[in-house]
């Protein structure tokens, strides 16, 4: 099987990680819930965890890193702290359901959609400023599209966003551990990502950093200040009610380490050459109409097409009968593909890691051009 679907989760991972997992199943108890070594040791592999992310994306305390079951935990914990009936709130047009669906849910919400053309930065960055000038109490950014790996200019929205006094909330989900991401340069309210996606970690983990004192989501046990009846006000207490994923967490760590030490940078130009000669590949069979970036620049590790002719289903279908593992449809992104113009339609989405390889991409393109031939 040829593994293109990333952008949902990364099925390889370092062997390392599993490791951890096995390991932390019987070794690792409750942090926080007791003084023997089976606990003491939870919290010291917690810490760590959290240690490492707050070094590979720049958070000044370690205890600001909390951890979350996935993104839109996080996006939901951000969301909800920051956002109050009637508001308004400027997003972007290429943004996940995990971020419109919450702000849907808030009555009497009003949504400035900062729309623009797919890969055109500056465009993207003037409707924002537009959007920003009429008003907002907050701001919703995704980094990276999930639909087309369209690399949104954060750092300058960012910056608008601070220049207004307006909090900003990033979505991190398709861009941690493929670009740079400095959140105490951003200075957002909040960043949230997935922990199974890019940081190479297992599934049911994520992380939220926190740039602000948030609001509990979730009520309930902490092994702190067991006394009061409402959450402790320190974090990472305060948001996490209730037993650790440990396992995971030690997963996590593993996979944040493999990360730091691979290094960011090597990964986004590794990914960004395969989707680069995937795209070119794909270009050259008729009636493949393929979504890439002029510039390599504002496109990460992954590619949206369509096949004249073809429903995205069927194409999605057939390529994994000949072994390619991808996904098809709209992608929990509505939005984005409302704004790029394929709604109606949704898209192919070949999405890479670290651990494909040219060939891989290869024996895809030759698959895709079997599926043109019939």
């Amino acid at each position: 099987m040829i593994y293109l679907d990333s952008a949902a989760t990364t099925l390889q991972k370092p062997p390392s990680v599993a490791r951890a997992c096995a390991w932390a199943v019987g070794h690792l108890a409750s942090p926080g819930r007791g003084g023997h070594r089976p606990a003491m040791a939870a919290a010291d592999t917690a810490f760590a965890c959290r240690e490492e992310a707050a070094a590979l994306f720049h958070v000044p305390e370690p205890e600001r890193v909390v951890f979350t079951f996935n993104a839109t935990h996080g996006l939901n914990i951000a969301i909800k702290t920051l956002v109050r009936p009637g508001n308004r709130v400027v997003i972007s047009g290429y943004e996940h359901n995990a971020v419109t669906r919450p702000l849907h849910a808030i009555p009497k919400v009003e949504l400035g959609v900062a729309r623009a053309p797919l890969f055109d930065q500056g465009a993207m960055l003037e409707a924002f400023r537009s959007q920003l000038d009429q008003g907002a109490d907050a701001a919703v950014c995704t980094h990276v599209s999930n639909v087309f790996g369209f690399v949104l200019p954060i750092e300058e929205i960012a910056a608008l966003c601070r220049q207004r006094g307006v909090p900003l909330v990033v979505d991190a989900s398709q861009s941690a551990g493929c670009l740079p991401v400095d959140f105490q340069a951003l200075g957002a309210a909040f960043l949230a990502m997935p922990g199974h996606k890019g940081l190479y970690g297992p599934q049911g983990t994520g992380l939220l950093l926190c740039g602000m004192d948030p609001d509990p989501l979730l009520e309930g046990g902490t092994g702190s200040e067991s006394v009061r009846q409402t959450m402790p006000d320190v974090l990472p207490d305060r948001l996490e009610a209730g037993t650790h994923n440990i396992t995971g967490a030690a997963g996590l760590l593993e996979g944040l380490r493999w990360v730091r030490r691979r290094g960011v940078e090597r990964i986004g130009a590794h990914e960004s050459r395969l989707i680069r000669q995937v795209g070119a590949g794909l270009s050259a069979i008729p009636g493949v109409e393929i979504f890439q970036a002029r510039d390599p620049e504002a496109q990460t590790g992954v590619l949206s097409f369509r096949m004249a002719g073809l429903d995205c289903e069927e194409v999605g279908e057939r390529l994994g009968r000949q072994g390619i593992a991808l996904r098809a449809g709209l992608h929990c992104a509505p939005l984005a593909h409302e704004t790029a113009g394929t709604l109606d339609s949704g898209t192919v989405r070949a999405s890479v890691s670290a651990f494909n390889t040219p060939r891989e991409g290869e024996l895809f393109v030759q698959a895709v051009r079997r599926l043109h031939r019939g």
